[in-house]
C-alpha cells in the first residue's frame, strides 16, 4: 500500500508536489477507507484539472519509479541516459522522489535523487518504532559511489561500481539478493497506462497483449468476460483463442485473439473477432487488464483519462470494485485522472486532487486542504462554478 509520494522538478512540476493517501482522523468514514493500526488511508484518488494543467505528469512519478526500481539494471542500455525530464526552466537541477509505502505491515521510505545523466543518491529506509533507519544508502562521489548498508546484504564493491543509470534494488534482485525480492514485487504491482511519453493510447497491438495476459490468468479472464457483459456493450461474453501466425520471415508464432460472443433476442449466437468490435469496446477490454490485475493481486492502478475509455455511467461501477471487500480483498488502490467533473459527486474532498498550471509550472492541492470547504458541500457545483479553481480560462 502506498502512504504518500512527494517529488519535485519533474516534467511540468518545478516545485514539490505531494500525492498523499493518508486521511488522518477527521474525515467522515467512507467505503474507500483503509485502516491500518489506527491510521486511515484512501483506496481511491481522483485527479481533476484543465487540459495541459499537468494531470498526466502528476501520475508519471509512480510509473517511472516502477520501471526504475524493477527494470533499470537489465532493461536499460548501460550508457543511456535515464528517461526523466526535469522542468524546462530547471534543466540543470536534479529531480527528487520520496515514496513511503507499507509492505507486510512494515513502513518503508524510498528516496531517489537523480539527473538524466546519473543517480545522485538512492536510499531505502525501514520504520523502526517512530523513526526510519536506513537499510542502504548510495551516494555519488567523484570516483563512483559510496555505499552503506544495514540488513541489506549487497556487496559493497559491487554497489560502489554499479553504473549510474541503474537502481541498486534492480541490481540486487538480478544478483538473487533475497532481501530485494519483496520490494521488486511491490513495485511490480504498480499497474499503469502511463509511460514516460504520456498515456499509452489505444493500439491494436494492445488488444493482443491484454488477451495474452487474460489467457494466462483464467480467474482474470472470467472476471473480464463478466465485466464486459455488464458494461452493456452488446456482448454476452468474451473468449480468447490461441492461434498460429506466421511473421514476415515465415516463422510461426502463437498469438492470442479475443472474440466477442453475441446473442440476439431470439437466441441466435454469433462471434466477432475483437478487431471488428467498436474502438470503445476494444479500449475497455485493454483498460480492464491493469484494473482487474490490481484488484486480484493488490497494489495500485495508475490510470490516466479513465473516462476516455469508459462511458461516464460506467465509472461509478468501476469505483465500486475498489470500495467493497468482496471485489477488492487485498485493499488495492486506484489513482486516476479524468475530465468528467461528475466524479466529484462520487467522492469526498479528501479523495480529490486538483491540478492547475500557473506561470508555466503545475501546482496541485487536495480539496480538504482548502480553507472553508465543508464536508457536506456540493463539490461538483462548486467546481463547475469555478469556486475551486483548476478550470479552463475561457
Amino acid at each position: 500500500m502506498i502512504n504518500n509520494l512527494s517529488f519535485r522538478n519533474f516534467y511540468s512540476f518545478a516545485g514539490e508536489a505531494v500525492i498523499d493517501f493518508g486521511l488522518g482522523k477527521k474525515p467522515t468514514p467512507s467505503g474507500y477507507d483503509i485502516e491500518v493500526d489506527g491510521e486511515r488511508y484512501n483506496k481511491v484518488i481522483a485527479v481533476v484539472g484543465a487540459n495541459g494543467s499537468g494531470k498526466t505528469q502528476f501520475l508519471k512519478p509512480l510509473a517511472f519509479l516502477r520501471w526504475f526500481v524493477t527494470e533499470s539494471f537489465l532493461g536499460a542500455v548501460p550508457d543511456h541516459t535515464i528517461p526523466i525530464v526535469p522542468h524546462r526552466l530547471h534543466g540543470e537541477e536534479s529531480s527528487y522522489f520520496e515514496l513511503e509505502f507499507m509492505l507486510k505491515g512494515v513502513d518503508y521510505r524510498y528516496q531517489l535523487e537523480l539527473t538524466p545523466q546519473a543517480i545522485i543518491s538512492e536510499a531505502l529506509y525501514e520504520k523502526t518504532s517512530s523513526q526510519f533507519s536506513y537499510l542502504f544508502k548510495r551516494e555519488k562521489t567523484e570516483h563512483g559511489y559510496s555505499f552503506k548498508q544495514k540488513g541489506f546484504p549487497f556487496s559493497k564493491p559491487q554497489a560502489e561500481k554499479l553504473r549510474g543509470n541503474a537502481s541498486l534494488l534492480a541490481a540486487a534482485h538480478s544478483y538473487d539478493v533475497a532481501e530485494a525480492r519483496p520490494f521488486i514485487e511491490f513495485f511490480n504491482r504498480i499497474e499503469s497506462n502511463v509511460i514516460s511519453s504520456g498515456r499509452l493510447h489505444f493500439q491494436h497491438g494492445a488488444v493482443m497483449g491484454a488477451a495474452e495476459q487474460f489467457h494466462q490468468a483464467p480467474d482474470l479472464l472470467k472476471q473480464m468476460s463478466v465485466a464486459m457483459s455488464e458494461f452493456d456493450l452488446g456482448l454476452n461474453g468474451v473468449e480468447i483463442r490461441e492461434l498460429t501466425h506466421r511473421d514476415e520471415t515465415g516463422k510461426e508464432e502463437q498469438v492470442y485473439i479475443p472474440f466477442g460472443v453475441h446473442i440476439t433476442d431470439d437466441g441466435r449466437t454469433f462471434e466477432l473477432p475483437f478487431f471488428e468490435e467498436s474502438s470503445g469496446t476494444q479500449s475497455a477490454f485493454v483498460l480492464l487488464d491493469p484494473i482487474l490485475k490490481t484488484l486480484q493481486h493488490g497494489g495500485i492502478a495508475v490510470i490516466d483519462e479513465l473516462d476516455n475509455d469508459l462511458h461516464p455511467h460506467l465509472v461509478p461501477q468501476l469505483l465500486e470494485w475498489f470500495e467493497f471487500d468482496h471485489s477488492n480483498p487485498h485493499q488495492a488502490q486506484l489513482i486516476f485522472t479524468c475530465h468528467t467533473p461528475e466524479v466529484l459527486n462520487l467522492l469526498q474532498k479528501h479523495q480529490v486532487y486538483l491540478v492547475e498550471k500557473r506561470n508555466q509550472s503545475s501546482e496541485t492541492w487536495r480539496l480538504d486542504d482548502m480553507t472553508g470547504l465543508r464536508a457536506d458541500d456540493n463539490l461538483y457545483a462548486k467546481y463547475m462554478a469555478g469556486a475551486l479553481g483548476a478550470t479552463p480560462e475561457l
